[in-house]
């Protein structure tokens, strides 16, 4: 599937950032005026079932991932995923190869996840979840913030996309990748973390933010990107 792409900016360097389930590409509207102020261009896709990209009859890691290398030029300086997006680019990234890959809060781990149990009923419930309820949800977002996931529920489709029950952490980086966790995290636990490193990851917790870290607190997300943008 031909995703629609989001492009920003016009630098000599190309970053690429791909959002997480039930989302948009809207996710990256604070991080991006920052990758352009570095001088990058920055392409952003909606996964398919989301924002501006058409809805499909299949979604599977597999179909997140080819819509990628089927959407994005290859080669981009750095390609950073959050959650579902991490899991899409971690299987693209063979084909898109970024010199460098960044995975925030990356879906790769969800058996036995309590995040992975209910995820199913918050998607049939988010299409009527209003600012309130979000805001409630997440003291620590912009208001902009959640403008932005408040659009990104109104086009979801809520009826079709699943996170995938199934663990798919990487065997080994395939660039120099690194894992951006949240403290806490709800997908990647200590234990997770110290295995990451053992396969060649680094890992760099951002702590006192949920899974969003973006989100929860920029200035540490951007922090602790220092050496990979």
């Amino acid at each position: 599937m031909r995703l629609k792409v989001h492009g920003f900016g016009s630098g000599d360097r190309l970053a690429v950032l791909v959002h997480g389930g039930m989302s948009s590409a809207g996710t990256w509207h604070r991080v991006v005026p920052r990758l352009t102020a570095l001088g990058y261009r920055v392409l952003a896709p909606d996964l398919r079932g989301h924002g501006e990209s058409p809805h499909a009859d299949s979604y599977t890691p597999e179909e997140f991932a080819a819509d990628l290398v089927e959407s994005l030029p290859a080669g981009a300086e750095v390609a950073l995923g959050h959650s579902l997006g991490g899991l899409a680019l971690s299987l693209a990234v063979a084909d898109l190869r970024p010199a460098r890959a960044v995975y925030s809060d990356p879906a790769w781990k969800l058996t036995g996840n309590p995040m992975a149990s209910d995820i199913a009923d918050f998607a049939r419930t988010c299409k009527s979840m209003t600012a309130a309820d979000i805001r409630r949800m997440n003291p620590r977002w912009a208001a902009s913030d959640v403008e932005a996931e408040l659009r990104g529920f109104a086009a979801f489709d809520a009826d079709g996309v699943r996170l995938p029950l199934r663990d798919r952490v990487p065997a080994e980086p395939v660039v120099p990748s690194l894992v951006q966790a949240a403290d806490p995290s709800p997908l990647v636990s200590p234990a997770l973390a110290e295995d990451l490193r053992g396969r060649g990851f680094e890992v760099r917790v951002v702590p006192d933010t949920g899974h969003c870290v973006h989100r929860d607190d920029l200035e540490g997300f951007l922090k602790s990107l220092e050496g990979w943008v």
